[in-house]
């Protein structure tokens, strides 16, 4: 029998976000003590975290990681075991009308927490800089566009079409930089298209849900050819943490669903379901609701993961199949209007973004 994996210390960033919440409950429930550290931007939502609030191995500080001063001094009060860096912009529309605001979080951002990682890294005892990791969190978009066959691994060459992903592209390059430059025990990974619960309601599925049950058109854009892999957010999770407590320091893993679906045929598959779980008044189905909008510029057409590596070294297998995942997730944003409904009632109204020339 395997002894039971250490409590850690985990450093979270960004853990407010959709990805972020969920790989914060999934680290205290297995038993680690989590410092959550997030801006608070439009996409950070606390009320994801609501029922972390009161867990004693649970500590929030609202902080920007382009600030050096919070970062060394969560660093030097928190001494994390672990770093999980995932606060970032991340909308691909936001960042055609706005790219500079994903320089500085992203790029600037990224370095300036590299930055204070190392200064405490360096400063810290024999035993803490032997376990620490600092895992940079970042996305399949950085590889550019597939074609009909084929897949992504970790050595395929950066190709980033938007300006979203030249930013995570360039905080990648920082990151092994760190790693290779000082010494910095860094790994990095690379993730498909996540769903599940609590993601802001401006990526495509929760786009689907709501714009679906407030009667009004499913946007689909140009005639829904592009093919995404989609992964569930909570085995996304329990990949992270598998990586951050077995990966090899220096080296890349690819955390795919091995889920790949054309828009058109997720948005038809989530209207099924909405059919199913909550019919129209009128008895027409969903899917009526699909309206075809122009494309966004550069949409990449096509990504799909190969998550062989993971698989092979770290024994890592995503747990929800397609049909469960997505039936779930609808399930899980018709029984919880109390988060997303103030959303909507805000700022943010699922307005369609990046348009900009």
């Amino acid at each position: 029998m395997s002894a039971p994996t250490p409590s850690r210390t985990f450093l979270v960033t960004g853990g407010a976000g959709f990805i972020g919440s969920n790989l914060v409950h999934h680290l205290l429930d297995i038993g680690h003590r989590v410092v959550n550290v997030d801006k608070l931007t439009y996409a950070g939502n606390r009320h994801s975290l609501a029922a972390c609030e009161t867990h004693p191995d649970y500590q929030f500080v609202q902080a920007d990681i382009a600030d050096e001063t919070a970062m060394r001094e969560v660093f030097t009060r928190f001494r994390p075991e672990r770093v999980m860096h995932l606060a970032a912009e991340s909308h691909v529309d936001r960042s055609i009308d706005g790219p500079m605001e994903f320089i500085r979080t992203n790029v600037t951002g990224t370095a300036v927490l590299l930055q204070a990682a190392l200064g405490y890294w360096q400063g810290t005892g024999e035993m803490v800089r032997e376990v620490f990791r600092f895992v940079h969190v970042s996305t399949d978009e950085v590889f550019g566009s597939l074609g009909a066959d084929g897949y992504f691994t970790e050595t395929t060459p950066y190709d980033p079409h938007s300006p979203y992903s030249a930013s995570k592209a360039a905080s990648d390059h920082l990151a092994r930089a760190w790693g290779d430059t000082y010494g910095l025990p860094v790994i990095v990974t690379n993730c498909s298209n996540n769903y599940g619960p609590f993601q802001f309601p401006e990526k495509l599925i929760p786009v689907v849900i709501l714009k679906a049950l407030n009667g009004e058109p499913i946007p689909v854009y140009g005639k829904g050819e592009n093919i995404r892999d989609w992964l569930h957010v909570a085995d996304h999770c329990r990949a992270l943490e598998v990586i951050a407590t077995n990966g090899r320091p220096g080296e890349t893993y690819n955390i795919g669903g091995g889920n790949e679906w054309r828009n058109i045929d997720l948005v038809r598959e989530l209207c099924r379901h909405l059919d199913s779980l909550h019919p129209r008044a009128d008895g027409a189905p969903h899917a009526s609701q699909i309206t075809f909008v122009t494309d966004r510029p550069g949409h990449d057409l096509r990504y799909a993961i190969d998550a062989a590596k993971l698989r092979r070294e770290l024994g890592w297998l995503p747990a929800w199949t397609a049909g469960e995942g997505f039936r779930a997730t609808v399930q899980w944003y018709l029984d919880h209007p109390a988060w997303w409904q103030p959303i909507l009632d805000g700022s943010y109204r699922l307005e369609r973004l990046g348009l900009a020339p």
